[in-house]
């Protein structure tokens, strides 16, 4: 199936909540808890102040998974925080494969040098993705929690452009 991938638009948001949304509610592969709507989205993702570039999938024109770049303070000048959502249906298809070529073309007109993942630790499927396009660790955080208290910890991985 030919997969389209474009920057996400604010008519795209709905479907990346539903998406994300889907996502948080399985549990296990995502720092976020809270589900997020539209204007969540919006603000986060695509239009609020440290947006740097979203970019969404799409296959028999649904939308099938997003990925975003986003300015993070705590990491150094010219570094942006990558998240990759993909609904069930859409792994294995050569997706977050397309989003990562986009994401990695934009990052870098965009003048960001490293792309930086901050991943759950009992994220299995997160970090083998992460580990398989060449990310590569940089620092752990073990005492990571849930906001029930669960302790998951959490691996930062790194991608120079």
């Amino acid at each position: 199936m030919t997969i389209e991938v474009r920057p996400a638009t604010a008519q795209d948001a709905p479907a990346l909540a539903a998406i994300l949304n889907a996502i948080i509610a399985k549990g296990g592969t995502t720092a976020h808890e809270v589900p997020f709507s539209a204007a969540n989205i919006l603000d986060h993702y695509l239009l609020g102040p440290g947006a740097i570039c979203c970019h969404a999938a799409f296959m028999a024109g649904k939308s099938v998974g997003f990925q975003a770049l986003d300015r993070n303070a705590a990491l150094p000048e010219g570094w942006g925080d990558i998240a990759t959502f993909l609904t069930e249906d859409a792994r294995g298809s050569g997706a977050a494969a397309a989003l990562f070529a986009a994401s990695c073309a934009a990052a870098k007109v965009l003048g960001v040098t490293t792309l930086n993942a901050t991943i759950r630790a009992d994220n299995v499927p997160g970090l083998a993705y992460y580990a398989r396009i060449g990310f590569h660790d940089y620092s752990h955080d073990s005492d990571y929690c849930l906001k029930d208290g669960t302790r998951v910890g959490r691996v930062s991985r790194r991608f120079d452009l």
